[in-house]
């Protein structure tokens, strides 16, 4: 009787069996999210021709000349008038595009080099130096993210116009209120506090470094991916701003290139082409800063995505 007890007895494994299948379904379950299936590829390729076509189609508008313009159905190919087309813009004296380049290119490397410098040394400090009311510094900081740049243009411009600086008009007005930003210090403080180890730190102030040098050999090298995301970000907005210095620049000799753009298409007659010439000329900086960082940049983003 012991013996047929025995026989009739389920093997030892029998009874794993079902809680490893019920293990494995929610790993299929998650690969199978990861599935990429038409629908997400169909989807992809309309939101790259959505963001692509815009600038294709203004490159296409710069090729061409004001009469091919007004075609029905309009073109949609590129013309051969891109240099004549650039010839104008840069001979036309009202747009002053070549002074527009020049002058938005020193005051976004200027910009971009102090946001980034700055931002990462006060990050720095908030993130792992300890010192008297830097919460409430912080919280202060934060707090002129919240503030609409609107609101300061009157105030900032009565600084920069008067008779102790006598900015206006001047490269410094649009250079000196931008040399550091509080989403930059936030941002490099955040990245700081999880990249950068207070071991590693430590260990080099027991060495003799100063402060300064543990920043500079051993938290920028730390927050390099976090500076190029920054650094792209901030070369972006300075070199698109357009309010602020319509505001302290004006319409003088002295624009940048947006202001050397809005020049182009004012009055009775605009020559379009000619405005997406510049346009054209005005987003290769861009897509050469994106092109030579976007390995970084795109590090940066996904190091920041995945750090826990």
């Amino acid at each position: 009787m012991a013996t047929g007890t025995f026989t009739n007895a389920p093997p030892p494994n029998a009874a794993l069996k079902p809680v490893r299948a019920r293990a494995s379904r929610p790993r299929e379950s998650a690969a199978m999210l990861w599935r990429a299936t038409p629908l997400t590829y169909v989807g992809l390729l309309a939101a790259t021709v959505a963001s692509v076509f815009p600038i294709y189609y203004m490159f296409v508008v710069g090729t061409r000349s004001n009469d091919s313009l007004g075609q029905i159905p309009p073109p949609v190919t590129p013309g051969g008038n891109f240099l004549d087309n650039a010839r104008r813009l840069f001979a036309n004296p009202d747009a002053m595009f070549a002074t527009g380049l020049t002058n938005s290119f020193i005051v976004a490397t200027a910009v971009t080099v102090s946001v980034v410098f700055f931002s990462s040394l006060a990050g720095f400090a908030f993130a792992k130096l300890r010192f008297r009311g830097s919460n409430a510094l912080l919280l202060v900081i934060i707090g002129t993210m919240m503030v609409p740049t609107q609101l300061g243009i009157i105030p900032l411009y009565m600084i920069m116009a008067s008779e102790t600086l006598s900015w206006d008009g001047r490269l410094q007005a649009v250079i000196v209120p931008a040399l550091v930003t509080g989403f930059g210090v936030f941002m490099m403080r955040q990245y700081a506090s999880q990249a950068v180890s207070t071991e590693l730190i430590e260990a080099a102030r027991i060495d003799g470094c100063t402060t300064f040098r543990i920043f500079w050999h051993v938290v920028l090298p730390a927050l390099r991916p976090a500076a190029a995301v920054l650094g792209l970000l901030t070369f972006m907005t300075t070199w698109n701003d357009f309010m602020w210095p319509l505001a302290v620049l004006g319409g003088g000799d002295n624009p940048t290139v947006q202001l050397s753009l809005s020049n182009l298409s004012n009055g009775y007659y605009s020559d379009m082409s000619q405005v997406f010439t510049g346009t054209a000329i005005a987003c290769l900086p861009l897509l050469i800063v994106f092109i030579v960082f976007g390995k970084q940049i795109i590090g940066g983003i996904m190091q920041g995505a995945v750090k826990g």
